[in-house]
């Protein structure tokens, strides 16, 4: 710390923050998506969309909610008879349909979900939705933040632990280090180059810092014990995690095992009836081991309210055979097991109404705009030394460039792949064999494409290709909704389907404020270069004023350009890539 302390601090937060910035941009857009995820994957549905129009938007009543249990059973038996486990997530509030799916008899447990598992869709009525196209939906952006799609499950929760630990140090030593950081916050100089810079970088991390520092801990808190698990195998032994699992968290000592005996199931509907009794409220999944053994079970889970933190729910089990009630769990949690339930449920926002779900998501979008005007800081900061050794004839630096690239890269190349997710799954054939993964595969193809150009080519006229490519797919997307068989605004309005109505609106604005973007950089750039013509037509009338005169004394030194035009360099192959 010779330095002194703040300045060591100056110094943690920016490395902290820019070794792992990319990352936690993709874990902070994906993760800010992911709050309205059975909006997105029932967008992502047209085919619903004419149903829902005609449903009821009246709650369902509990017997009707056992009458769609019993509907899914019966599609599941017909369908997916040799499945060792059927999963059914009954219709809510925010998902009218019932999605189904099952574990593949003999799969690949090491292949992926669509190797695995088999899905279906049924509506509020519970018809099936055989047209219904094959998506992963917002499900995708869910798991892609925490699961980084590539990679192991593993593997990818510990390189997202440690971008969250790291997130956690930037934004410690960054409070530590802005001694004016309330009173910056009311502060923005446009126009300034650096200064405008960190000015909206300070904003955007101040007005939503609690937001910040809650999502960095609490993530970090959901995986604490696959990061720390020497606690729970010092007290159970490595035999013993499955009880610890069971005690800590409601689950269950080990998985069912057939007897290799038929019998049949018994009527679940009257065993959800039964569970809603218990609870005054609606059931929201059943699961079904071993369906068609002696030895099944049925798991039935509470829906939540939406007044609830845990993602585990109350859930109560029965023989599959007989009926009878084998145990609950869930219904009396302990203070420990109530804490992380707690952590893991704002995460998540489970609890969250509407209201205070849009509040979580405008406090994701500010936690992306503070990632990257964090990154595009630093490029700005180091853009001067750069430009200093191009014009001495040396190398300039290569940092800055990869830098740059990946700017580009991993912020405008996100944006663009993520509307490409959307327009794929509407333009992609319906009947097209592994259709999601299709449309996931198009969605990393947009991203490593403008990665390429990025790192091959970093210019601020990318940034303003990429900015008007993704503005130009978001604010069209309630034409293409419309045009591809979605309900549009005249139909979705009236019938109050906000579910389409509020996605359309969304991405329209957001296209709106990136076309605003690409504005104000053709402004910019052109403001520079008036300024720079400008600098250039006074140094050549000052240095033929001072060619008329007798050589006699020191001549004097031709103008400096004004400072916007020394921020904002004109365009060419060393020119800056910040936006």
């Amino acid at each position: 710390m010779k330095n002194g302390f703040r300045q060591s601090m100056a110094w943690l937060h920016t490395w902290s923050g820019l070794l792992v910035g990319w990352v936690l941009f993709l874990v902070f857009a994906a993760g800010t998506a992911a709050y309205w995820r059975p909006e997105i994957t029932f967008w992502m549905k047209p085919e619903m969309h004419a149903a829902a129009l005609q449903a009821s938007a009246q709650p369902a009543t509990p017997q009707q909610q056992a009458e769609r249990a019993r509907q899914a059973i019966e599609w599941m038996q017909a369908n997916a008879a040799g499945s060792p486990r059927w999963f059914i997530a009954l219709p809510s509030a925010r998902d009218p349909v019932s999605t189904l799916m099952w574990l593949k008899p003999n799969a690949d447990p090491k292949g992926g979900r669509a190797v695995r598992f088999g899905e279906a869709t049924l509506d509020a009525s519970g018809q099936p939705h055989a047209s219904a196209r094959d998506t992963r939906g917002g499900d995708f952006l869910y798991r892609l933040h925490f699961d980084l799609h590539y990679l192991s499950p593993l593997t990818a929760r510990w390189v997202v632990g440690f971008c969250a630990m790291f997130m956690l140090v930037a934004i410690i030593s960054g409070i530590v280090t802005h001694k004016r950081i309330f009173a910056d916050f009311f502060t923005f100089r446009p126009k300034k180059g650096q200064r405008s810079w960190l000015d909206a970088h300070n904003a955007t991390a101040v007005l939503a810092l609690p937001y910040h520092l809650m999502m960095t801990y609490t993530g970090l808190c959901t995986l604490m014990f696959m990061y720390m698990p020497w606690a729970p195998k010092a007290a159970y032994g490595e035999a013993g995690l499955p009880a610890y699992q069971a005690e800590a968290f409601g689950g269950r000592p080990g998985n069912a095992q057939p007897s290799g005996e038929k019998a049949p199931l018994t009527d679940v509907a009257a065993l959800v009836e039964q569970a809603q009794r218990r609870w005054g409220g609606l059931a929201g999944r059943v699961m079904v081991e071993n369906p068609g053994d002696a030895a099944a079970v049925i798991t039935i889970a509470r829906q939540s309210d939406g007044s609830e933190m845990s993602l585990r729910p109350p859930s109560l089990r029965f023989e599959g055979a007989s009926g009878k009630l084998l145990g609950a769990a869930g219904e009396e949690p302990g203070a420990a097991v109530h804490t992380y339930n707690v952590m893991e449920g704002l995460h998540t926002a489970r609890f969250a109404n509407a209201p205070l779900r849009w509040l979580f998501f405008l406090s994701g979008l500010m936690g992306c705009a503070m990632v990257a005007t964090g990154l595009l800081l630093w490029a700005v900061k180091e853009r001067p030394q750069h430009l200093k050794a191009l014009k001495r004839g040396e190398k300039g630096s290569f940092l800055l460039r990869v830098v740059d690239g990946l700017n580009l890269g991993a912020i405008g190349g996100l944006l663009v792949a993520l509307p490409a997710y959307f327009w794929a799954n509407r333009l992609l054939p319906v009947d097209l064999p592994d259709r999601a993964d299709a449309e996931i595969s198009l969605f990393f193809a947009a991203w490593g494409l403008c990665l390429a150009l990025g790192l091959a080519r970093p210019s601020q006229r990318l940034w303003q290709a990429l900015l008007a490519v993704a503005g130009a797919l978001l604010a069209l997307m309630p034409l293409l909704n419309a045009a591809t068989g979605g309900a549009h605004w005249g139909q979705s309005i009236p019938a109050g389907l906000w579910r389409v109505a509020g996605f359309d609106a969304v991405c329209l604005l957001l296209g709106l404020g990136l076309w605003a973007a690409v504005r104000w950089l053709r402004q910019r750039e052109a403001a520079a270069a008036a300024a720079s013509a400008k600098a250039a037509a006074s140094a050549k009338a000052a240095a033929r004023k001072t060619a008329s005169k007798p050589a006699s004394g020191t001549p004097k030194a031709a103008p400096e350009p004004p400072a916007s035009a020394a921020a904002l360099p004109a365009i060419a192959p060393e020119s800056p890539a910040t936006p």
